[in-house]
């Protein structure tokens, strides 16, 4: 049925829409070891820039200290701190490029691959959904976990064959450099750290990128859409924009309607009391309350009138109708952050209905 154009399998390539859609809610092609690749070149390459001056600040870090640590005056609390506020000077001389230039590195290879940088909060939301124990015990023990396993083993085999590949055949060298200067020796293996740190950075680099394009194609696999999908998003590029408009206005107020109907299935009507309301059904068999309707000012109104003829209470709370309001969609449950305070507004109500039950 695929075939008929009235969906079925999901054989298009995602249009240009369901890609920036999908960006904006942040499902992007990433590639944590990229990101880390990128970052140790660059700060390999500064730190072989300004290592001669990093090696000077830290020369003078210990000459420093030591002369001051000489002085008997250093006890006292101005020469302690005038020590100290030394040490930390140069220190942050001696590390600031490479902090610097690893930064920025990371921001960008990261607004590189999200293609700019967009802050989207939405993704800060709680998720009751995502407290599921079923899928986070698929998440960790399924198939793309196992995946992902083999990958950074083989991840790891790979840059240790390269490490060690360039490292044996340095070993009868660094045999012949007994009994050399210190300052012999550091030079020629800070030569030698510095090249095998430099294969095995590209090495990474090399695994990062691979691993990049396998994250873009598993995306647009996860996005690709059936034939109807693609017809419908087609129409609706067509339309001019007012029937656009139109349309989206219909779907809004069918939604309202929609809404609307709920309200005399809740079990209680949270208000401002006159700015905002949200209407909350709890029927015992979800993890937590939720949230079948919501408006502020005259949706709000509406919203009090309908649980007033169905005989929904009404309980004035402002601060738990504000956060209701702003943190909740309708059709989704109540964060956990809120669940002490929906218990006790419904336990209220029911202690309530009972009693009139009761007289």
């Amino acid at each position: 049925m695929a075939g008929s154009g009235s969906g079925g399998d999901k054989t298009e390539a995602p249009t240009p829409k369901r890609l920036e859609e999908a960006r904006k809610k942040g499902q992007v092609a990433k590639s944590q070891d990229l990101n880390g690749a990128v970052v140790m070149l660059v700060g390999l390459f500064v730190l072989g820039t300004t290592g001669p001056a990093m090696v000077g600040h830290v020369r003078e870090i210990m000459v420093s200290a030591l002369n001051q640590a000489a002085d008997p005056s250093v006890v006292s609390e101005d020469g302690l701190g005038t020590l100290m506020l030394r040490i930390g000077t140069l220190t942050l001389q001696a590390v600031a490029p490479v902090a610097v230039a690893c930064a920025a590195a990371g921001v960008a290879i990261n607004a590189a691959q999200m293609k700019g940088v967009r802050v989207n909060l939405s993704l800060l939301k709680p998720e009751p959904k995502k407290l599921n124990p079923v899928s986070g015990f698929k998440n960790i023990y399924g198939p793309q976990s196992v995946f992902e396993l083999v990958k950074n083993l083989a991840k790891v085999g790979i840059v240790a064959a390269i490490v060690a590949a360039a490292l044996l055949p340095q070993l009868t060298t660094l045999g012949a450099m007994v009994g050399i200067s210190p300052e012999q020796l550091s030079t020629a293996l800070a030569g030698q750290i510095s090249s095998i740190a430099r294969k095995a950075a590209i090495a990474y680099f090399c695994i990062g990128a691979a691993d990049f394009a396998y994250q873009k194609h598993r995306m647009l696999k996860q996005l690709k859409m059936d034939k109807q999908e693609v017809k419908d998003e087609a129409k609706q590029q067509q339309l001019p924009a007012e029937v656009r408009g139109q349309i989206r206005r219909r779907q809004m107020a069918a939604s309202r309607a929609r809404m609307m109907g709920e309200v005399p299935t809740a079990d209680v009507v949270v208000t401002n009391p006159t700015h905002y309301s949200v209407a909350l059904r709890y029927d015992g068999t979800s993890p937590a309350p939720e949230v079948v309707a919501k408006g502020k000012d005259l949706i709000a109104l509406k919203i009090r009138e309908l649980a007033a003829e169905h005989g929904v209470p009404v309980v004035p709370d402002p601060p738990l109708a504000r956060s209701l309001h702003a943190t909740v969609e309708v059709g989704d449950q109540v964060p956990e952050e809120l669940f002490e305070a929906v218990a006790q507004l419904l336990a209220f109500v029911y202690r309530v209905a009972a009693a009139r039950r009761a007289s």
